[in-house]
């Protein structure tokens, strides 16, 4: 017979994965939703990146204040409002006439996004702790690629179907929506994500500010691993398709080779959590990059069919990095001030999703696509001597 406890931390990471694959699920929606809205709106390349940066700015922005909040009120409040938040974005865009409109009500949408990244990995961290901690948050982050998939793919079916985009955004909100409403409810019954004992959080309000920090050194390596890390996700996921269409595969196929990637990549969070588990997250980096690096160049080089076969593979390591990672938040902060250090770590690998395609773009545009790919294969291994650093630190913490 199940513990209370254990009950608990099921539904507490079921409500988690739950509110990741519907976050992320709206926000990557955009990809193939932005098309369909620049025909109906006949916008510009200009305002289309706008929306997108309007979107994005707006998660970013709010995943410390988020954290921070969480603070004093739990996790649980503002987990539901940021599903709620983003739905009623999603259902208010079935009515937007034109291009204003659609900035104000996915700027919303991305308010609520913000309060979804920090405040789940903190809740599925502290709820699980040391035991299980790394597998659990692997689990849930390879919820983000289902809902990701899930919804672009139900989107391209609906439109491919007859069904008109307005329809389909006015559905997928008022799902979130009414999730929100549930996994409060959830959450309430675990007992999970409710307002801290002030008495429990006063341990760590002289720790380096209130930040919580143990080792300031590793944590700073750890922000540069995900900086390093993530900027090469997003140029290798936006140029992908353009290294397969190089090598003479039709277009469609050529940008299927992102979904390929991504579907990988969704095994490979969820695995790579259960990886770091076994051997710690120092060792579980060091060998996700080097697979990493390798597979880059073994995609470059190999023949066509091999090269895109390979895809999910190497969408396993090149994605899966990010669970070993947040993993290592719980290891270097304080449990007290996690969701900052989290808000932190999120904040750095939105923005650097953003970074990687025009740093690695500007590399091919200047020395050829093959060159940018070298590139990130090479930058891939730049976190490896910083791991040495983080070694130490988390050999200390559990000495």
């Amino acid at each position: 017979m199940e513990t209370k406890e254990k009950t608990g931390r099921r539904a507490t990471l079921a409500s988690c994965c739950a509110a990741h694959s519907l976050q992320d699920g709206l926000t990557d929606l955009l990809y193939v939703l932005l098309p369909v809205l620049a025909q109906s709106f006949g916008l510009t390349y200009a305002q289309v990146g706008i929306i997108r940066a309007a979107n994005r700015a707006a998660m970013t922005a709010f995943e410390l204040p988020s954290g921070m909040l969480s603070e004093r009120i739990g996790e649980r409040i503002p987990i539901a409002f940021g599903l709620l938040a983003a739905g009623a974005g999603y259902v208010a865009l079935a009515w937007a006439d034109g291009f204003t409109a659609v900035v104000v009500v996915l700027l919303f949408a991305g308010i609520g996004g913000g309060f979804q990244h920090t405040l789940c990995s903190t809740l599925v961290s502290t709820v699980f702790g040391n035991q299980g901690r790394r597998a659990a948050l692997g689990t849930y982050n390879s919820f983000g690629d289902v809902g990701k998939l899930t919804f672009a793919g139900l989107f391209t079916l609906s439109i491919g179907a007859g069904v008109a985009w307005q329809d389909t955004t006015l559905a997928f909100g008022a799902v979130t929506m009414a999730a929100g409403l549930v996994i409060f409810v959830v959450l309430g019954r675990a007992g999970t994500g409710m307002a801290p004992n002030p008495a429990e959080t006063t341990g760590s309000q002289g720790l380096l500010g209130g930040w919580g920090i143990r080792d300031k050194g590793a944590f700073a390596a750890l922000c540069a691993i995900v900086l390093l890390d993530t900027v090469v996700q997003g140029g290798f996921l936006t140029f992908v398709a353009f290294l397969m269409i190089e090598k003479e595969v039709p277009t469609a196929l050529g940008a299927f080779a992102v979904v390929l990637t991504l579907a990988g990549g969704a095994f490979g969070k969820f695995g790579c959590g259960f990886l770091a588990e076994k051997l710690g997250a120092v060792r579980s980096l060091v060998l996700v990059e080097i697979f990493t690096a390798v597979g880059i160049v073994a995609v470059l080089l190999l023949p066509t069919l091999p090269a895109y076969f390979l895809l999910p593979v190497l969408g396993m390591v090149l994605q899966g990095s990010s669970s070993v990672t947040y993993g290592a938040v719980g290891d270097l902060i304080e449990p007290q001030r996690q969701a900052r250090g989290f808000a932190v770590i999120y904040s750095i690998a939105t923005a650097s999703m953003i970074l990687g395609p025009m740093t690695f773009g500007f590399v091919g545009d200047t020395y050829g696509l093959t060159t940018a790919m070298l590139a990130m294969a090479a930058t891939i291994l730049l976190p490896l001597p910083l791991c040495l650093v983080m070694r130490r630190a988390i050999a200390a913490h559990y000495a």
